[in-house]
């Protein structure tokens, strides 16, 4: 079903309206694939989290809520652990039925309310220096290519690294596989009041503290804010308090990571052991995310220059600071096998910035932002906004070796250049 002549979809903050001139509910693969065979210009569209227009098309957008491929949505291999998911699903709903398994996925990002296709094409993460972005646990994909066929690629294909990070240019991922571990618990510890000096002298112990540890911060003088340590445990396992965090104090409290902000919709704290996937979000899923309307960037940065990119943004914080909702710094491990257009080629510090929603200010101070971090080997989030995504998408290219081969696959597998659109098609222009 194509509803054409409704009202354009926006993104999830409302700072971007989709040029898409019908939106296509497919309700299996046989209507998807007539769906693409039909549309001069399609796109699939997840659950609308980017800030940017990476999955903006002025053809057909393709919404895989009513999909149904004959197989249950969300299927664990008993014996491999492979989790293979529908690809339009929220983490959330999919984490319910892993952890139901006894199994669990060894990471997940601050929402569990994206969905996973959007998320692994785009190169989401969470934080924690010995685990990958989400795209890192993908071990298979199935997808609609360009002339409506379907493709299925797994681990040891030649095209899989290529494929997995692919801003949606390689057609309609239909289904995701996910490798998993065995359950663990998890405890989360904030600390409030860490002094840039013990950042500076510190980092390395502060992020090796915790399984998953995020640093808050609006870049001004008083240093991080919040720092949230997620500690990995065995189910039922307690877990140990840490009475101070190199002059940062345990808050007794629940805190939300904006200063006042009611924390209902945060994730448990204070040290209450829990399932993984009700720990290693900020949010909780059933609760609206975030504080409303907002926009975001980030830039990450290989981690041994991660210094001296605090640095830069502390000297941009008069600038930065009242722009800012939030800041946050991140850790990601490198992805086990090279994804092509992935940023996590090495250790990577994540700099993410939750702004007010002041699209012109904002606009107006990422070119300064990036002057300053992209010399350091920064790379843009594909998801987030970038003063260089939209003005020169020449620079981000050349920051990834394979970007050239990303283009012959995405040549190949959509030769009539159906998926192409948004900064994406500029990008592979070069």
């Amino acid at each position: 079903m194509t509803d054409f002549g409704a009202p354009r979809l926006a993104n999830w903050a409302g700072n971007l309206t989709y040029g898409s001139s019908g939106v296509a509910h497919p309700v299996n693969p046989e209507e998807l694939a007539d769906v693409v065979r039909r549309s001069a210009r399609v796109k699939a569209l997840g659950s609308r989290h980017s800030f940017g227009d990476v999955a903006d098309t002025t053809g057909t957008h393709v919404v895989l809520d009513r999909y149904d491929d004959g197989r249950a949505p969300v299927e664990v291999d008993p014996a491999s652990g492979v989790v293979s998911v529908a690809a339009g699903l929220r983490y959330g709903d999919v984490t319910r039925h892993v952890q139901a398994a006894g199994r669990a996925l060894a990471n997940l990002a601050s929402l569990p309310h994206i969905s996973v296709a959007g998320s692994v094409a785009t190169a989401t993460h969470g934080s924690g220096d010995v685990v990958g972005s989400l795209a890192s646990a993908v071990v298979g994909m199935e997808l609609v290519t360009g002339d409506g066929e379907r493709r299925t690629l797994r681990r040891g294909d030649a095209d899989l690294p290529g494929a997995v990070v692919a801003l949606g240019a390689l057609g309609v991922v239909t289904r995701v596989e996910l490798e998993t571990v065995p359950t663990f618990d998890v405890r989360q510890d904030v600390h409030v009041g860490l002094p840039w000096d013990a950042v500076t002298a510190h980092y390395d112990e502060i992020t090796a503290s915790a399984y998953s540890v995020s640093l808050f911060t609006d870049w001004g003088p008083d240093g991080v804010q919040q720092v949230w340590r997620k500690s990995r445990l065995a189910p039922g396992e307690p877990g140990v308090a840490r009475a101070d965090l190199f002059g940062a104090a345990p808050a007794t409290t629940m805190l939300h990571p904006l200063p006042g902000i009611d924390p209902v919709h945060c994730t448990p704290q204070l040290g209450a052991p829990g399932p993984w996937n009700e720990r290693l979000p900020h949010f909780r899923l059933d609760f609206t995310p975030s504080n409303g309307a907002e926009l975001q960037s980030e830039y990450l940065v290989p981690r041994a220059r991660a210094q001296e990119a605090f640095a830069a943004m502390r000297d941009l914080g008069p600038r930065v600071t009242p722009l800012l909702q939030v800041g946050e710094i991140r850790t990601v491990a490198p992805d086990p096998e090279p994804l092509w257009l992935s940023p996590f080629d090495g250790p990577t510090v994540g700099v993410h910035l939750t702004w007010k929603p002041l699209p012109d200010d904002v606009a107006r101070v990422l070119p300064d932002v990036e002057a300053a971090l992209l010399p350091l080997g920064a790379r843009p989030h594909w998801g987030k906004l970038s003063h260089a995504l939209v003005h020169d998408p020449g620079t981000v290219a050349a920051l990834y070796p394979r970007v050239d081969d990303f283009g012959a696959l995405a040549q190949r597998y959509d030769p009539q250049s159906r998926f192409l659109g948004g900064y994406v098609e500029r990008l592979l222009a070069g």
